[in-house]
């Protein structure tokens, strides 16, 4: 093979003999230096989605580590990456080297919720699902490596941190606003070392505000990518990435000034990183992903586990497959149990294999006896975003705690999708925006046996 056969800047380089001319070399590096950014933009996906969050959080709501921000309407909702529909979220980011170890308060009830590190594997697990079991409690969470300050009769549940900065969320899921709304008001969030006269823990909202959580395009990843890794703890498995980074000018304690040369690659290795994960996420080609052989729903969450760790390796593509379409998880957003926790599949094409086009119209026959203990969704997002569809409507899904949804008499039920709305009326329709392409989840709450052995199946979603 020639150099002229290579991909990309490596056509251009001639030849001196059995090596590249002198004057050439620079295209090499200049490669080099592309091809590090988009594997650092692939590896960084889930660290710098939580760090634009939290800025977000900080700069746009005013959030401080007193604080929890509560998303209800569907408008606050815009913002977040595959939010579902239905139920608010609460939640928070700390830096456990401003706060030391940081207690959580959760009160008794219904509520579903637990702290993440910001590569999003979870910490702990907290409420009906947790050690608590719902009973309520007082939640530790310790900065890497630090001894825990209460005896293990304390009555704390004790989480060790894999890293300095975390993120706190929950759920309610009493279905009476009065009561959810008091077990929102009810938790208690702040330093160990201040709980003799602990600081009040703020709701925020934010109020209609425009804001954003999906990662940032461009150079703007790379410094996101380069402020959070100020303070942030090294896992031993990223050393070789941080070599990368090193050459990427991204290192501790020194400042982001890319130069002119490194500022275009840094530019076009993001594009094309996001172009790989785009890929990656909406065309999954793992073992395993396609739910059912002769539909095109895939498990949106390939990771087996929240600790990112495979057989024999650690889930580099999945873990990049998902965190660019999501945010968070947790070992009960992938249930094994009939009954418990949720189960989410995801569909990136039509019956034909072709993207989901927002100027056409589809259609989503929903077959009776959804095998879901709570409840079942369907949600349409943005592919650009992957954010809830910001439509006329403002309304993003149907499923069935809808009162107005209309269902067959066999109980099954048709839903529609696009620009335009069915002959049938607008209760089983959602909107969607000519120009633009979306995907949709079909999530399970409570997925029950029936599920997890594939003998009720899904339709795909047609062209009408």
């Amino acid at each position: 093979m020639t150099y002229s056969e290579l991909p990309g800047r490596l056509s251009q380089v001639r030849t001196d003999g059995d090596l590249p001319r002198r004057e050439d070399v620079r295209l090499v590096f200049d490669e080099l230096d592309h091809q590090l950014a988009t594997q650092v933009y692939l590896w960084a996906l889930p660290l710098v989605s939580f760090a634009q969050w939290k800025q977000q959080h900080e700069q746009v709501f005013g959030a401080t580590s007193s604080d929890l921000v509560h998303y209800v309407t569907y408008r606050d909702r815009l913002g977040l990456i595959t939010a579902n529909a239905t139920t608010p979220y609460i939640l928070n980011f700390f830096d456990l080297a401003e706060t030391g170890p940081l207690v959580i308060e959760l009160p008794a009830g219904p509520t579903a919720g637990g702290v993440s590190d910001f590569w999003q594997r979870e910490i702990g697990v907290m409420g009906e699902l947790g050690p608590d079991a719902g009973r309520g409690g007082k939640h530790l969470v310790l900065p890497p490596g630090a001894q825990s300050p209460v005896p293990d009769d304390s009555g704390y549940y004790v989480l060790p941190s894999t890293g300095m900065n975390v993120m706190f969320g929950f759920r309610t899921l009493d279905p009476d606003p009065a009561r959810a709304q008091s077990l929102v008001e009810a938790v208690r969030i702040y330093p160990y070392a201040r709980r003799e006269n602990p600081p009040a823990t703020r709701i925020l909202s934010p109020d209609g505000r425009p804001w954003t959580g999906d990662q940032p395009r461009g150079l703007e990843y790379f410094r996101r990518l380069h402020e959070i890794y100020q303070s942030e703890v090294v896992d031993e498995r990223d050393r070789f990435y941080l070599a990368m980074l090193r050459q990427l000018g991204i290192e501790k304690g020194k400042p982001f000034a890319p130069d002119d040369r490194l500022t275009r690659i840094l530019e076009q290795g993001a594009a094309a990183g996001e172009l790989m994960a785009q890929a990656n996420t909406f065309a999954k080609r793992f073992e395993g992903s396609r739910y059912w052989p002769d539909r095109q729903w895939d498990l949106a969450i390939v990771l087996d586990s929240s600790s990112q760790r495979g057989d024999g390796h650690d889930e580099l593509f999945e873990r990049a497959s998902w965190f660019y379409e999501a945010v968070t998880f947790s070992t009960a957003m992938k249930s094994t149990t009939p009954g418990a926790g949720q189960a989410y599949l995801g569909a990136y094409t039509d019956a034909d294999g072709d993207w989901l086009d927002g100027g056409r119209d589809y259609a989503l026959h929903v077959p009776a006896g959804v095998p879901a203990k709570l409840f079942w969704s369907a949600t349409v997002y943005d592919v650009t975003t992957r954010c809830l569809i910001d439509n006329d409507h403002q309304r993003g899904d149907r499923g069935s705690r809808d009162a107005d949804l209309v269902t067959n008499a066999d109980g099954s039920v048709d839903l529609y999708f696009g620009p335009n709305p069915p002959e049938a009326g607008e209760s089983n329709w959602v909107q969607t925006i000519p120009g633009k392409h979306w995907f949709s989840y079909f999530r399970f709450y409570g997925p029950l046996e029936p599920y997890f052995d594939r003998s009720w199946k899904l339709d795909d979603i047609t062209a009408r």
